[in-house]
């Protein structure tokens, strides 16, 4: 099995064009869920700040700042066990 998995390695450095195209396991930012999410729950939190008397300035955006910290560690975690191994920016994608 092993000279099995050898020759296929071989075969595709040999010829990269008829290798499988790589994909990515995560979709970018903005095409997620959570983004939404984000976006909506910092909007809620300063339109709560900004009709409500008891509800300060301050508590608003240290909460805004809790929920964009939870935000990129989720995305961190998504991305972590991921690699992008073609060689075109992923930015590029349709």
């Amino acid at each position: 099995m092993a000279a099995t998995e050898t020759a296929e390695r071989r075969r595709m450095a040999a010829s990269p064009s008829k290798a499988r195209p790589t994909i990515d396991e995560t979709k970018h930012a903005l095409k997620t869920t959570e983004f939404f999410a984000m976006v909506g729950v910092i909007g809620a939190i300063l339109i709560a700040s900004a009709v409500s008397d008891s509800f300060g300035d301050r508590r608003a955006w240290t909460l805004v700042a809790a929920v964009a910290i939870g935000y990129m560690i989720s995305r961190g975690l998504a991305k972590s066990g991921t690699k992008y191994v073609d060689g075109e920016d992923s930015r590029n994608d349709h």
